[in-house]
């Protein structure tokens, strides 16, 4: 179903028509061509090779420069002006639970165990509908965590696709937008409860080193477990099991090649003269949170619990769950990228084939094409990444994190699932990784390795998997993908050293491949690792990011004075072509 107050043709808090705006300022470029123009007048040139017979061009050469560049903004404001706003469907969920039990509701005042209370809610939902600042201002909140930047939904970015044109459906009129933001999973079906299933087993895990997977009885159990499940959505071998080495993958081309843990994230590297080595802090093994009920409902509310995270000491290279979500607590919107494109320069992988200046005699790229280009393009991007998907995560699906389906668990499962209205599915409370999550703590909550749980925003889809999907095809069209990483590396269990992967598969191991690993270690550092992320909030933010940075890529190559056609392999393996010619 739609969401109330998210059509086609929705409003900021401004009263401003998204579409009407868009037409009028379209509109308006002609006048503002005309005002600029001197009497007499030529048809207008782009430097890019672009025709726009109906603006006008100045004569005067000091002037030609800049209604050019002004030429050049229109265009892609008309191209991505031209995308069709497409459906904006949730899972339901919200309308179903009459107590809002299914939707997210964390930091606004509780009645009680996983009920929101209704004029809580209800100011929650007017904000997100106005937009209006003075209303957010007014949302009933149950502690002193504050709501993590929703008013972020409403911003605009200067390039790329906006947030809104989006959706459930491909974009007929410009198929290279075929991007699909579909309603997550109801929190009642075999799939949600499949997720959560993989999640509890996630936590049970998170201390155990990737590398010791193989010989690990409970990552065993966790295989089993999930092959037997028609609905688990990850990576199975060719007999259609999950094996312990296919444990928390994603499946996108190289994702299951060689060690867990991408090449980038653990390769020592420079940031100019300063020697990074890798190493990381994380947090002390055996400690996870909000295992009681009390503890919990506190969490809810937005109440501080007091706990806090225990650092251990010594500095280790990423070798387990617990270590990826303890980068992803505290990073850097795009740190790990930019590390990355160090790492990328450190092994010398030669630029995108179709870079301009790839067999250039007489110059080399610099602050286009080169260096400063390759840097400063990524906190860009992944800027506009986040636009993007806070708009869907705020003002579209407003998708429960896995801590509150956890609460579910333990409502139905301790006998108290009469007080609310959400159901789950008998998949995951007849599983093993919730026996064993009892066993363990006493208790059906899903542990998570924050004292804090999850940021106070959304879960679907998920900020750090769309920066991600936008930040490797940034870093894919800078780079040769199809580059064999030499010499590959992997952590010794206790995180202490690096050895070399000698698997039979090290000379498949590719930039590309490394980068949607990459990729997916962050997010899935911040989602299954955690606690606090859905597998499908990450598998779709990838591919959201992936659109975004397409879009704003065919934008910038209209800004770039030289002439090339350059090929990205994306995630699905197919190609995306970004030229100016």
């Amino acid at each position: 179903m739609l969401r109330p107050g998210v059509t086609p043709n929705r409003k900021r808090g401004n009263g401003i028509d998204r579409r009407k705006f868009l037409g009028q300022a379209v509109a308006a470029t002609a006048v503002a061509a005309g005002a600029l123009a001197s009497p007499t007048t030529t048809p207008a040139r782009s430097g890019n090779g672009q025709n726009f017979p109906n603006t006008p061009h100045l004569d005067t050469t000091d002037n030609a420069r800049v209604l050019e560049a002004f030429e050049t903004r229109v265009a892609a404001a008309v191209r991505e002006a031209s995308i069709p706003v497409p459906p904006h469907t949730t899972n339901g969920d919200e309308a179903l639970y009459l107590d809002k039990s299914g939707t997210y509701s964390k930091a606004l005042l509780q009645d009680t165990y996983a009920v929101v209370n209704p004029a809580a809610f209800q100011s929650f939902k007017t904000a997100l509908n106005t937009g209006n600042p003075s209303d957010f201002d007014k949302i009933i909140m149950g502690g002193s965590r504050t709501l993590n930047g929703p008013q972020g939904a409403f911003a605009f970015g200067l390039m790329g696709t906006d947030g809104v044109q989006f959706g459930n459906a491909p974009s007929p009129a410009n198929q290279e937008h075929v991007v699909l933001v579909p309603p997550p999973p109801a929190v009642a079906s075999a799939v949600c409860g499949t997720e959560l299933v993989e999640l509890y087993w996630g936590a049970l895990l998170r201390d155990a080193p990737f590398t010791e997977y193989a010989t690990y009885p409970l990552a065993e159990l966790a295989a089993q477990e999930l092959s037997s499940m028609p609905s688990y959505a990850g990576p199975r071998d060719k007999h259609g099991n999950v094996t312990a080495h296919l444990l928390f993958r994603g499946g996108f081309s190289g994702e299951t090649i060689g060690p867990y843990i991408s090449q980038l994230f653990i390769t020592p590297t420079f940031f100019g003269q300063q020697p990074i080595s890798q190493q990381m802090v994380t947090y002390h093994p055996g400690l996870d949170y909000m295992t009681d009920l009390t503890t919990w409902q506190d969490v809810q509310n937005g109440i501080d619990t007091g706990l806090r995270d225990q650092p251990d000491p010594e500095p280790r290279y990423l070798r387990n769950g617990r270590d990826l979500a303890a980068f992803t607590h505290v990073d850097v919107l795009y740190q790990a990228y930019f590390v990355g494109l160090l790492v990328l320069l450190t092994l010398g992988v030669p630029p995108n084939p179709g870079n301009p200046y790839f067999n250039s005699r007489t110059q080399n790229g610099f602050c286009t094409f080169g260096g400063p280009d390759f840097a400063a393009s990524l906190g860009e991007i992944a800027a506009r990444a986040l636009d993007v998907v806070w708009y869907q995560k705020w003002l579209v699906h407003l998708r429960h994190r896995p801590e509150s389906g956890g609460g579910l668990v333990h409502l139905i499962e301790s006998g108290q699932g009469h007080t609310i209205d959400a159901t789950l599915n008998a998949n995951v409370l007849n599983s093993k990784a919730v026996q064993n999550t009892f066993s363990r703590y006493g208790t059906y909550l899903l542990p998570q390795a924050f004292p804090e749980g999850s940021p106070t925003h959304p879960a679907y889809p998920t900020g750090h998997g769309t920066v991600g999907g936008a930040c490797i095809t940034l870093l894919k069209f800078f780079f040769d993908g199809n580059y064999v990483v030499p010499n590959p590396l992997m952590p010794t269990s206790d995180g202490l050293s690096l050895v070399p992967y000698a698997g039979s598969d090290a000379r498949q191991i590719t930039v590309n491949g490394e980068l949607n690993k990459l990729a997916r270690n962050v997010t899935f550092g911040h989602g299954i690792h955690a606690g606090i992320h859905w597998r499908s909030d990450s598998e779709q933010s990838l591919l959201l990011g992936e659109a975004l940075a397409i879009s704003v890529l065919q934008d910038k190559a209209r800004c770039y004075n030289e002439k090339f056609t350059i090929h990205i392999t994306k995630l699905d393996g197919t190609i995306a072509t970004i030229s100016n010619q």
